[in-house]
């Protein structure tokens, strides 16, 4: 279906759209208009006082103004933490050690503590060869005496005088314990063991499993099979209550109710659109001149003809809804 140009004989705008447009147009003279004539004055009166006022005060008398207080704060820096510092060092410090206290300390070394300490490692020497080292291995032997009598000999002769031949007795009649009683126990048991287990646990083994085991098990096995089956069943009952309570009702709102709705939403949303875009154009050539100019979206949209919506009247909008209907 072809759409109707706004100047022919069809409306081309529903009852809806004409209810819409009114108001939004009214909205946007009243608040918008005034909103955005005062904000562009402000901008151009805060550019004016930045190129004007500001911009000369920066240039003129703040920096030369920031730039003496930086030399004066260097100044007086190098006044307080500089200056007094090094001409102490300069002045007092190095003299008095370069004069002082250096030739002192050659002296005091040349002619007092290097001979003093040739004499004492002369002595050191002495004293540790002939009577350090012979006190020192005495101390040496009398601890190493000490520790043998207290912890070590004792223990020695307990292992070689008492452990050592009361294990050996033992071992001597560990083995004649398992060579006559243990090893002929063991041997019997053994045989009791094998008898017991062929003529008696293996036949009740296999008896349990041929007769009771493998029937349980089938058992199981059926009873499982038949328990699936029943679940299926039951969860097939369920999707298909689940469906008739709750799907289907939920599917036929969905599209009979929300559906429309939401083609209506989308349609005062247009028609809210194309109005302020009016509004904006029809403003725009109450200041400016000239005819308003509508946005490349707009006119990309407009339907029914090659070339863009006239100034006055520009082109409704057909949901595809309307469409199908037409």
């Amino acid at each position: 279906m072809e759409r109707e140009k706004p100047g022919g004989g069809g409306s081309g705008e529903g009852c809806l759209v004409g209810v819409v447009r009114i108001p939004v147009k009214i909205v946007a003279l009243i608040v918008v208009l005034p909103v955005r004539v005062v904000w562009d004055l402000l901008v151009a009166f805060g550019q004016a006082v930045q190129r004007r006022v500001l911009g000369p005060f920066s240039v003129y008398v703040l920096q030369p103004v920031l730039r003496g207080i930086g030399r004066v704060l260097t100044v007086l820096i190098k006044l307080v933490f500089v200056w007094p510092w090094a001409g102490l060092w300069r002045y007092v410090v190095r003299p008095v050690h370069e004069f002082l206290l250096a030739p002192a300390g050659r002296v005091l070394y040349a002619y007092l503590l290097r001979p003093l300490g040739v004499a004492l490692a002369w002595v050191g020497r002495g004293g540790l060869r002939y009577v350090v080292a012979p006190l020192v291995k005495g101390l040496t032997w009398l601890v190493w005496a000490l520790c043998m009598t207290l912890f070590v000999w004792p223990w020695v002769g307990l292992w070689r005088y008492v452990l050592a031949p009361v294990g050996r007795g033992l071992a001597r009649v560990g083995a004649v314990f398992h060579r006559y009683v243990l090893t002929p126990v063991g041997h019997g048991l053994a045989v009791i063991g094998s008898v017991v287990y062929r003529y008696l646990l293996r036949p009740v083994a296999v008896g349990a499993y041929a007769y009771l085991l493998v029937p349980l098990g089938q058992v199981l096995v059926w009873a499982w099979h038949v328990a699936g089956r029943i679940v299926r069943a039951v969860w097939r009952g369920v999707r298909l209550v689940g469906w008739v309570l709750v799907g289907r009702p939920v599917a036929q709102v969905y599209r009979h109710v929300l559906t429309p709705v939401g083609h209506v939403v989308r349609e005062v949303w247009r028609t809210v659109r194309a109005t302020v875009r009016e509004v904006r154009a029809d403003v725009r050539k109450v200041l400016f001149g000239g005819p308003g100019r509508e946005p490349a979206r707009s006119r990309a949209r407009t339907l029914g003809s090659t070339t863009a919506a006239g100034k006055n009247a520009p082109a409704p909008e057909i949901s595809l809804h309307e469409q199908k209907q037409g």
